[in-house]
């Protein structure tokens, strides 16, 4: 079953809106991409609407995190999810989202991408 994005078809009060039309390919919707950790980095290119294409990530083992003292970049290795708020059992599955806290080999760092988005994994270091 597919996931759809277009208008709902109940009221606020309860009561059914009369449909004009019936659904239409552009309103629907994809499976959220869950970006895990793992050994290998392994990616998938969809395309979009107008002939697009968005990259996402499935796996990966990298991040490129930023220290905001110094302003400088660098691609390290993620060891382990340490916090997510989108979802606490996203922390056992090593599930990476926006905004889950890493471990990596500089420290802990919050991702401030959208992997499943993006196709990329960008963090910030966070202070301890």
């Amino acid at each position: 079953m597919g996931v759809w994005q277009g208008k709902s078809r109940r009221k606020p009060t309860g009561g059914k809106y009369k449909m004009s039309r019936k659904k239409r390919k552009y309103e629907m919707g994809r499976e959220p991409t869950e970006t895990h950790l793992s050994d290998e980095v392994r990616m998938k290119i969809i395309r979009c609407k107008g002939g697009n294409n968005k990259i996402r990530l499935l796996r990966v083992n990298y991040a490129n995190v930023l220290d905001p003292k110094t302003g400088v970049c660098r691609k390290v290795a993620i060891k382990t999810v340490v916090d997510n708020q989108a979802n606490k059992h996203y922390i056992r599955r090593n599930v990476i989202t926006k905004g889950a806290v890493v471990e990596t080999e500089l420290g802990l760092a919050k991702v401030t991408s959208r992997p499943g988005q993006d196709g990329v994994v960008n963090a910030v270091l966070v202070e301890q």
